[in-house]
């Protein structure tokens, strides 16, 4: 839904869910339970849906965490398993709408020629820092791997 009017003359929630001025659900619009009609019309099923669903989300967060020290897409891997609990809980839609806004002003600012500059700088200068540090050590020791070093 684009900003717009409601029933009421107040301003409505944008489509990424942002809150806007006068919005009396506070950009809520569309959450909630996404399971299959027959499964929410049955309270045990329903609860035992939102269980598997937890569990599942759950296992697949801990996958993601355990990749994130590891070679592995650790924070890909997380937000999977947030959007798995998305499916069904308002507080994980929730995480994401503000994952989404944070990332999307941040992609914004990184796109700004000044923080550009900066960035470049930056990494130049530690690549500089990190070539003089290899070539101390290149001219000290030569090319031998660090655990086969003795003192000389």
């Amino acid at each position: 839904m684009n900003t717009g009017s409601d029933d009421h003359g107040e301003v409505a929630a944008t489509a990424d869910g942002a809150r806007t001025e006068g919005d009396p659900e506070g950009g809520r619009e569309g959450l909630g339970s996404r399971a299959p009609e027959f499964v929410k019309a049955r309270r045990a099923l329903h609860l035992s849906w939102q269980v598997g669903v937890f569990v599942i989300g759950l296992a697949v967060v801990a996958l993601g965490v355990v990749l994130l020290p590891l070679p592995g897409p650790g924070w890909v891997v997380i937000f999977a398993g947030m959007a798995i609990w998305a499916t069904e809980f308002v507080w994980a839609q929730l995480v994401l709408r503000w994952t989404k806004r944070k990332v999307t002003e941040a992609a914004q600012k990184a796109l700004d020629p000044r923080v550009r500059r900066r960035n470049i700088v930056l990494t130049t200068v530690g690549l500089l820092i990190v070539a003089v540090i290899v070539g101390i050590y290149l001219w000290k020791f030569g090319f031998v791997m660090p655990w086969n070093v003795t003192d000389q």
